[in-house]
């Protein structure tokens, strides 16, 4: 622990973020492409199976708001705890955070379950693509104790500094089930069952490889139930560490389902467009949020070694870098968007149209993404849930849910293609003086 906090706190920020953000951004990668390889084998079953998936990500979205609100309340307060050399709270706080997490990722299971068929309405299943969906949830609702546990076990990794040990965990699960959909689907012929069935057998391999990594590893805190302590004040920290990203992901999936229904109300093309679309944006987004996640544990560490400058100058770094690497993914994309559609839908006109529209549309304010993103991970990261919370729910609960009702009845599919990046662009101007607050006032 020595060692790693003299590294923490002394090595050049720049290199130390970019060494972190290596693995983390593979981590996130890795979890945007169990979405994209269901979303392109799916795609040789149909419009209305593909609708299914992109339908099934709300309730996914719920249960990695779960994860994250354990993962990141309780790993924030680690490394703020290990900056500040207490290690015994640390300890205390990774039992706490990873039973009290796979315990909630039961009760998801369980209720998820019982209510299967309202539940597929509720995301927005049509007709036509009910059957689809309830064989996805199906799966995914057994696999919630294992994904919520997963996530959690990644983000403790990565807020000691040990980044590189998830990606072991996570590329495990993530190989697995690009294996398992293809056999599934293309040999088995299992349809949209079998592309369920491969992510629920890899989210439970990639949980129990990193509870192993977790349990086993040098230098790491260990989790164990005899550190178990469920006490007001440890869950006071992990509210206060993870409010912000559980509203983010809660918000997320929520306007989702308000898009899949606006969007159901035009056909399963559309649903599928926008579905498509939004995996796009979830790859090349997962870049980003691995990038910031390299710089939270530097942060993290700093912040709580009293080393502000420190902080100040990786926040800068990952800015500047992170905007101009999306600038460049904005404008390829713009450029071969129908190209990049067509991967998923190569003989729907309809799918290619609306989806290669709507990703233009979101190229023109991706860049914006950099500034939002680090700036609510450094306010997360340092303890300031108002501010943090507030930022989190800008984008999908100020801006986007209220432009569904407003753009959706005015414009049609046009609508639903410009709410995502007008709230972008609401959310930049709302977070740049947050941003240059904190800055000046809290880091000199």
């Amino acid at each position: 622990m020595a060692a790693i906090f003299e590294r923490m706190t002394t090595e050049p920020v720049e290199k130390l973020v970019c060494r972190m953000a290596v693995p983390t951004i593979v981590i996130m990668m890795v979890s945007a492409l169990y979405n994209m390889a269901d979303t392109y084998f799916v795609g040789s079953l149909g419009t209305s199976a593909t609708a299914a998936v992109g339908l099934s990500f709300s309730l996914m979205a719920v249960i990695q708001a779960v994860g994250f609100f354990f993962g990141h309340g309780a790993g924030n307060y680690i490394s703020r705890a290990l900056g500040a050399q207490h290690t015994q709270d640390a300890q205390k706080m990774a039992a706490t955070g990873f039973f009290t997490a796979f315990g909630i990722g039961l009760v998801i299971a369980i209720s998820g379950t019982v209510f299967l068929t309202p539940l597929a309405r509720l995301l927005g299943a049509t007709d036509t693509s009910l059957a689809y969906t309830r064989d996805y949830l199906t799966c995914i609702l057994l696999a919630a104790p294992f994904m919520v546990s997963s996530l959690m076990l990644n983000n403790l990794l990565r807020f000691q500094g040990k980044a590189l040990l998830g990606m072991i965990g996570m590329i495990c699960g993530a190989l697995v089930n690009i294996a398992l959909d293809s056999l599934f689907i293309l040999v088995l012929h299992l349809g949209v069952k079998g592309a369920s069935l491969a992510t629920m057998i890899s989210q439970i391999l990639s949980c129990i490889v990193l509870f192993i990594i977790c349990d086993t590893g040098k230098d790491l805190v260990p989790i164990l139930p005899r550190h178990y302590a469920a006490t007001l004040g440890n869950y006071k920290e992990i509210a206060r560490g993870g409010i912000p990203s559980l509203l983010r992901q809660t918000l997320l999936s929520f306007s989702t389902i308000l898009l899949n229904h606006a969007a159901g109300s035009y056909g399963d093309g559309v649903i599928a467009a926008i579905s498509v679309v939004s995996r796009v944006f979830l790859m090349a987004s997962s870049a980003l949020i691995g990038f910031g996640q390299g710089f939270q544990p530097v942060c993290g560490f700093n912040y709580g070694a009293k080393r502000y400058d420190r902080v100040k100058s990786a926040f800068w770094f990952c800015v500047r870098l992170s905007t101009i690497v999306l600038v460049i993914l904005g404008i390829g994309c713009f450029i071969k968007a129908p190209d990049i559609i067509g991967l998923f839908r190569k003989d729907d006109p309809e799918v290619i149209g609306i989806g290669a529209q709507a990703l233009r549309l979101q190229c023109f304010t991706f860049p914006l993404a950099g500034w939002i993103v680090l700036n609510n991970m450094m306010l997360q990261t340092m303890g300031k849930a108002i501010p943090a919370s507030l930022l989190a729910l800008a984008r999908h609960g100020l801006f986007l849910i209220p432009l569904i009702f407003i753009l959706v009845p005015l414009l049609g599919v046009l609508g639903i293609q410009l709410c995502i990046p007008i709230a972008e662009l609401c959310t930049f101007i709302v977070s740049f003086p947050m941003g240059i607050a904190v800055l000046h006032k809290d880091l000199g």
